[in-house]
């Protein structure tokens, strides 16, 4: 609140900035004005009273439309909803690579043509921002145009909310150009994607691995929660023992794994198998690089030069378990050895909801790592968000 405040104060000294040369010459036009009054009075005393007591009313009537000019567009530059919602101009003027340059990335992906981000995407995007403040949060959409801008006609309030978080920016999603240079490409111009059951959630897994290789960073599926920082560079996440996720990585740029991931995933490519792509193929070459072994209490295992997470960094409450986040707890657990939470939307094909004033632990963490989206998307139970399954939830 208090940074959008600061951006919508700059604003405003910068419109008066403007004005202000404007407001120079209306007062100089009514001093002449008002010089002209005191000629044809004929000079006397009285005239020129009349004429000072005129030029300061006028004065003080420009400098209250002023006041009252700075308030509405106040007051307009608040609304959650706007009849034309385009990026913040200092946000579109920064390119990709720009952005990368900044440091290490949290990056989200939408392989759909989906332009209206679900509240549980935005409160993944959301609780990121807000653990990572200090480095840029990304939203790679597929249905976003090369403009970096939202469409004219969009009222979208997940989008408007999302986009007026300082380090969160949304950019288009293009496979083609994203897989050059790599093993994915000859792949992905020769496959019929409209023959593929499952190729939003495969597209999915060939993304994220193009983009952390190329750029590096911590790559996250939209129905993950960020709770604290993640303290490594290097890494995998366990869903169980000797099991890897690929819902939760981060690598810095152009680590050999993530290339021989890509290199797998063309060579063994099976698409009627979910998730031949995804954790099958990350715990397949997990197992070519380390030597696998059970997990000692909650601590982490080394692998070269990369770390495999233990099960309660990201998985506390495992995929069987997965209704648990969606009940009322009579103590509710701490996650202190988690980092963020996967809350295995994939699992959800009941279509539970998130419902304001449920005391269910999934309201709780809402309202705790992501409060813009409780606050402004979440509904009560006579209109409780309904679930839309999204690629990147898995």
């Amino acid at each position: 609140m208090g940074q959008n405040l600061g951006h919508l104060a700059g604003g405003l000294s910068g419109l008066a900035l403007m004005l202000a040369p404007l407001i120079r010459r209306a007062w100089s036009w009514m001093a002449g004005e008002v010089q002209d009054c005191f000629w044809a009075a004929g000079e006397q005393g009285a005239g020129q009273e009349k004429g000072v007591d005129m030029l300061t009313k006028l004065q003080f009537s420009l400098s209250v439309t002023l006041l009252f000019a700075c308030g509405f567009l106040y007051q307009f530059t608040l609304k959650p909803s706007c009849l034309i919602c385009y990026l913040p101009s200092y946000k579109s003027q920064q390119g990709l690579e720009a952005l990368l340059g900044r440091g290490r990335s949290i990056v989200f992906l939408e392989t759909s043509e989906r332009m209206e981000p679900t509240p549980l995407v935005c409160c993944a995007v959301e609780s990121a921002a807000k653990v990572y403040p200090e480095q840029p949060v990304l939203l790679l959409m597929k249905g976003l145009n090369n403009s970096m801008q939202l469409p004219p006609n969009s009222t979208s309030p997940a989008l408007s909310l999302l986009s007026a978080i300082d380090n969160v920016f949304l950019f288009p999603l293009d496979m083609k150009s994203l897989f050059e240079d790599t093993p994915l490409f000859s792949w992905y111009t020769r496959i019929n994607s409209s023959t593929e059951r499952f190729w939003l959630h495969i597209s999915s897994d060939a993304s994220r691995l193009a983009f952390i290789w190329k750029y590096g960073g911590v790559y996250m599926d939209t129905d993950v929660i960020s709770i604290r920082p993640i303290p490594e560079d290097n890494f995998l996440a366990a869903q169980k023992s000797q099991f890897s996720s690929n819902g939760v990585f981060g690598f810095l740029p152009h680590h050999p794994f993530l290339w021989e991931c890509m290199e797998n995933f063309v060579e063994n490519y099976n698409p009627r198998i979910w998730g031949h792509q995804g954790p099958e193929l990350m715990t397949r070459l997990l197992r070519v690089w380390c030597k696998l072994r059970d997990f000692q209490e909650v601590s982490d295992l080394k692998c070269l030069n990369f770390s495999f997470l233990h099960p309660q960094r990201f998985y506390p409450i495992s995929f069987r378990a997965w209704r648990r986040y969606y009940e009322v707890w009579d103590t509710e657990p701490s996650f202190n050895d988690s980092y963020a939470l996967h809350l295995w939307n994939h699992m959800n094909q009941e279509g539970k909801a998130v419902v304001r004033g449920s005391n269910t632990l999934v309201e709780n963490l809402y309202r705790k790592h992501c409060p813009k989206t409780y606050k402004d998307l979440l509904q009560g139970p006579e209109g409780s968000v309904t679930r839309e399954q999204s690629p990147g939830n898995k």
